[in-house]
């Protein structure tokens, strides 16, 4: 990843070389934006925003000792890597309640079938929630000052005061 690849406009990095081999775009936190501000600064767009210390290019599995020291100096067990710290990202959103087409903007995937796959149980409350909140009122229950008593019937409403024969 370039400097020229974080927007810091729209507060977002594109991916030019993902997974699915077209570019795609991912929404910074202001925290994120943050931390990528600072780590580009005064450099150039062609600059790589991540630089060895070597000033080396960093290749596919380069990260892989440096995640496991990482790891194991924050005394994480068992030690994680990117593609984890991807699904925590996914995970959270879920949790907090982000539309499944959210996340799977976001995760870059085609549509929501493999973020509903990996994420929606995550947020058992998903279908719920989103049905009552989008849903309108009808109006066809009728509301009541009656409230019940744990493990009674409430009693039907008072008739008025009339006698039905039969």
């Amino acid at each position: 990843m370039h400097v020229a690849d974080f927007n810091a406009d729209a507060g977002v990095v594109t991916v030019r070389d993902s997974k699915a081999g077209k570019p795609r775009h991912v929404v910074l936190t202001a925290e994120g934006q943050k931390l990528f501000a600072t780590l580009t600064a005064g450099k150039l767009g062609s600059d790589p925003i991540f630089a060895r210390r070597d000033d080396g290019v960093w290749g596919k599995s380069h990260q892989l000792r440096p995640m496991l020291d990482a790891c194991n100096r924050a005394k994480i067990k068992p030690a994680v890597s990117f593609h984890v710290l991807r699904h925590t990202h996914g995970s959270t959103l879920a949790m907090r309640g982000v539309p499944m087409g959210v996340i799977a903007e976001q995760l870059g995937h085609a549509d929501t079938r493999m973020t509903e796959k990996h994420y929606a149980h995550l947020a058992p409350s998903y279908v719920v929630d989103t049905i009552r909140a989008h849903f309108p009122t009808l109006r066809i229950a009728e509301e009541s000052t009656v409230t019940p008593v744990h493990g009674r019937r409430p009693r039907p409403p008072a008739r008025s005061g009339r006698i039905l024969s039969i």
